[in-house]
């Protein structure tokens, strides 16, 4: 029987939601083996005060297979 467990992890960029996404699954790899999916659970940004957003952050989930 395969185990398959879920954490959620925060990833931040200055690009995009789609690299902060990235982010979190890349900052997870070195710990986490056998990620086999992800979930976006919240997209979230900061904004400067010429209205842009500067900051990005993206809360997901990551499944993953425990051997």
């Amino acid at each position: 029987m395969t185990l398959t467990k879920v954490i959620e992890v925060i990833g931040e960029s200055n690009k995009s939601w789609d690299d902060a996404v990235k982010n979190a699954v890349i900052s997870a790899l070195p710990t986490v083996h056998g990620i086999t999916g992800v979930h976006i659970l919240n997209l979230t940004g900061s904004i400067n005060e010429k209205g842009e957003i500067y900051e990005y952050k993206a809360n997901v989930n990551l499944a993953y297979v425990e051997n």
